[in-house]
């Protein structure tokens, strides 16, 4: 587990790559549910899911603490492949992700388009 210095650590780490995810009230939402509605917009972070703050975590971890790894291997079939290829070109780590060969065409672009070397199994 962490703790909350190294929480605080984190957060400072993640704001240097992306900036915090807007959020934002919807009146027709709250009028239709009854209540205060808040929706948090992660298609506006680079990869558009919020996996990409791990990500950013995970290869610091991992370049910071094994400084000789030559890069990762991930199976996936998206949303996680696309944060740890972009989290891996910021601390320069090349990243493999094995995807399914029913895999989605649209992830699978966009791991590529992350910088990652992309294999269909």
């Amino acid at each position: 587990m962490f703790n909350i210095k190294e929480l605080e650590q984190s957060v400072t780490l993640i704001h240097q790559l992306i900036n915090p995810t807007p959020q934002y009230n919807w009146p027709l939402l709250c009028q239709r549910t009854g209540c205060n509605v808040w929706v948090k917009h992660e298609n506006h972070t680079p990869t558009t899911a919020f996996k990409v703050r791990g990500g950013i975590q995970l290869m610091h971890n991992i370049k910071k603490n094994h400084p000789n790894t030559k890069g990762i291997i991930s199976a996936t079939r998206g949303n996680h492949g696309q944060s740890l290829t972009y989290s891996g070109k910021r601390v320069g780590l090349p990243v493999t992700i094995v995807v399914p060969e029913c895999n989605s065409p649209d992830q699978n672009r966009s791991i590529q388009a992350h910088g990652a070397n992309l294999v269909i199994h």
